[in-house]
């Protein structure tokens, strides 16, 4: 499952070029990696506003069919148990974007003037698929109801700049990013329990094991272990139940297996762990040991590139959804061809004499 960043580069110019011979030509099937190694990763398609869900918005149903806004500014990104609901966080909008893939409609949450949010960035789904949502403009985090109803605020006043979510679902325990700014009062994990005490804080500032340095965002895996993207500290941090510094892996650097911006993680149903660069615009894929097993996507505004990509969440069909900044959309894949086995690398065989 290895690839490389000349395979990509050359990869994309080829895509591009075909891409320039008709506007309104179907878009290419693109996978990783490349040809003869068996496809890994499918692009499926990409969502910008309600076109592509086929469907009505609520609000173009209320207001007639001009208003339909798209993304602009797409930040933190969430999936419903089932694959049928993605929420994103639009940081222009100052809302959250429901698309209803079984529906085929698209609704907004927190864009009413009582509750509304201010510059959100992350987003997490509890257990009843409540939606949490970190709210730049009001220095908390902000919880609605599945149908947008506001239910109540957490953290006001203990966050520098909070940034990335998770939630452990089986603890009740909701972890919040404190990226912070040119400080030392921040870079750190906040744990809450879902009604909104502070249980514990993670970190300080520093480029130690168990410290950070401008980090984004967040994810638990099904052992309630948290991944975080320690972003200037160019590498990913892992985080037992107890808040305790497990393992790191990641450097700085511009060759495979290193980041130049890592900004979001994600795991997928094998627990391997996928990194978003946003500098390089591509998802790497580790697996819990920390080896690199694939690198998909690069950078470019064809559809199945990314262009400054934000966040990156997976779902329970392994289907991969990537919130492309620059690229005002949402960039959706698949996991496909691949078994647990495929989660060790195997080691080259030496050639024969």
């Amino acid at each position: 499952m290895r690839n490389t960043f000349a395979a990509l580069a050359s990869g994309l110019l080829l895509t591009l070029a075909a891409c320039a011979t008709t506007e309104k030509a179907k878009p290419i099937e693109m996978f990783w990696p490349d040809p003869p190694d068996k496809p890994r990763i499918k692009y499926e398609r990409s969502l910008q506003g309600k076109d592509e869900l086929g469907g009505t918005s609520v609000l173009e149903a209320v207001v007639g069919k001009e208003a339909s806004p798209g993304l602009h500014q797409p930040m933190g990104i969430a999936v419903s148990d089932d694959g049928q609901r993605i929420y994103v966080a639009d940081f222009a909008w100052n809302a959250v974007f429901v698309f209803d893939l079984f529906g085929k409609a698209l609704r907004f949450i927190g864009n009413d003037e009582r509750f509304g949010l201010g510059r959100p960035i992350g987003i997490a789904l509890d257990e009843q698929e409540n939606v949490y949502v970190t709210d730049t403009g009001s220095l908390s985090v902000k919880v609605y109801d599945r149908s947008g109803k506001f239910l109540r605020s957490i953290g006001k006043n203990h966050f520098v700049r909070a940034t990335g979510l998770a939630i452990d679902k089986k603890r009740r325990r909701l972890y919040v990013v404190d990226t912070g700014q040119n400080d030392e009062k921040a870079h750190q994990v906040k744990v809450f329990d879902l009604d909104g005490n502070l249980l514990s804080e993670i970190g300080h500032r520093g480029d130690g094991d168990g410290e950070f340095n401008f980090p984004t965002f967040a994810a638990v895996d099904s052992q309630g272990r948290l991944y975080v993207a320690d972003t200037a500290n160019f590498r990913v941090q892992v985080f037992g139940p107890d808040g305790k510094f497990i393992r790191k892996f990641g450097r700085a650097g511009d060759t495979v297996g290193e980041f130049g911006r890592p900004k979001a993680v994600a795991l997928d149903s094998y627990g391997n762990v996928y990194v978003l660069d946003s500098h390089y615009s591509n998802v790497q894929i580790f697996n819990q040991q920390g080896e690199l097993l694939l690198t998909f996507a690069g950078t470019g505004l064809y559809p199945g590139l990314l262009l400054n990509p934000t966040a990156i969440a997976i779902d329970k069909q392994n289907q991969i959804y990537v919130s492309n900044y620059l690229g005002k959309r949402v960039d959706i894949y698949r996991l496909i061809n691949t078994t647990a086995d495929d989660s060790f690398v195997k080691e080259a065989k030496a050639p024969e004499k």
